[in-house]
């Protein structure tokens, strides 16, 4: 680990830039930001209007677009400066993130600090952060031609490449961190991946609640509106309907409440299957941690429900996520290698 030092402080810097771009998109979507910035310029775009006449062109260029025209009419100058400070904010950590991976990665790579196998996989981070970038705009431009509001299967796209993003730099310094390699227990391990691809398919779908704005419907637990399991409207929006259930309102909270509860029975599934198995005290303190990360989600999911998604707690819930995530990780690690 020591020889490798620089390079594991790098990659853990990284994720913790990761995290704090999500934690902005996350304040830029519940503020409704995120369109207010209607044109992508890389480097002109890094620094925010400057005068008085930069701020009117920016706030005429906004005009131009639907949600100033169906939304947000009733602005004046000043609103316009608050919601364009989160998306500005959110795409300048997005490009402080791009010189934090590539500039250290050159400097690792002429020194020859990095083995082959280290050199591949940060391939594979540099190309994540591009295609992440890409996608930020790829959504963006959604809400510019005649709805004043991103499609969520962008938005879910989106966020989902940040989440793998931070998951897999986070994978490449625990290489790095525990070099060695011991047998490895396949049954639980295989358990452990399957566990991650049932989170990951639940943060996909609270991509799509957040993109719809699913969070300010049924807001009651355990029950949907009028103490119903599976309220109507569940199944009434679209045609056909399976298509409730990714595009619907109400289908799409359905998903999101009923997937947690299968993330918490298979994160104790997992616990209760390793109480059988010999264990580390890395791969315990794994295991205690994602079970406690659960618990705790699963109770700002449903506040975050029953409060109709306020900022503070809306925030909480998806850097829970990040956290929860972040767990399954490390302990999938720690079982694998």
């Amino acid at each position: 680990m020591k020889k490798n030092k620089a390079v594991i402080y790098w990659l853990l810097t990284g994720c913790a830039l990761i995290f704090v771009m999500v934690l902005v998109g996350g304040i830029t979507r519940l503020t409704h930001s995120g369109l207010s910035i209607s044109d992508y310029k890389l480097i002109h775009g890094t620094l925010p209007p400057m005068n008085e006449q930069a701020w009117e062109e920016a706030f005429e260029l906004y005009k131009q677009y639907p949600e100033y025209q169906k939304l947000n009419s009733h602005f004046d100058l000043e609103d316009f400066k608050d919601i364009y400070f989160w998306e500005w904010l959110h795409r300048f950590i997005g490009r402080f993130i791009g010189i934090v991976f590539i500039l250290p990665f050159l400097y690792f790579l002429v020194t020859k600090k990095l083995d082959r196998s280290t050199i591949k996989k940060c391939l594979v981070l540099l190309f994540l952060g591009g295609f992440q970038g890409f996608l930020g705009w790829y959504m963006v431009k959604s809400g510019l031609v005649d709805r004043p509001d991103v499609s969520h299967f962008r938005l879910a796209a989106h966020l989902t490449t940040a989440f793998v993003t931070f998951a897999y730099s986070l994978w490449v310094a625990l290489d790095l961190i525990y070099p060695t390699k011991k047998e490895v227990n396949i049954k639980i391990r295989n358990l452990v991946r399957i566990g991650l691809a049932v989170l990951l398919l639940q943060i996909i779908w609270g991509a799509f609640v957040a993109g719809l704005d699913a969070g300010f419907i049924h807001n009651h637990w355990p029950m949907m509106s009028e103490g119903k399991l599976m309220h109507e409207t569940v199944y009434i929006e679209h045609q056909p309907v399976i298509k409730n259930f990714y595009e619907g309102k109400s289908g799409v909270q359905f998903v999101h409440r009923y997937l947690a509860y299968i993330v918490v029975g298979f994160i104790l599934w997992i616990w209760f299957r390793t109480r059988k198995v010999e264990r580390t005290p890395i791969q315990e303190n794994g295991l205690k941690t994602l079970l406690a990360l659960v618990f705790l989600q699963f109770v700002l999911g449903v506040l975050t429900l029953i409060y109709a998604v306020p900022l503070w707690l809306g925030i909480a819930h998806q850097i829970g996520a990040f956290f929860l995530l972040a767990a399954m990780t490390f302990t999938l690690h720690r079982f694998t290698k």
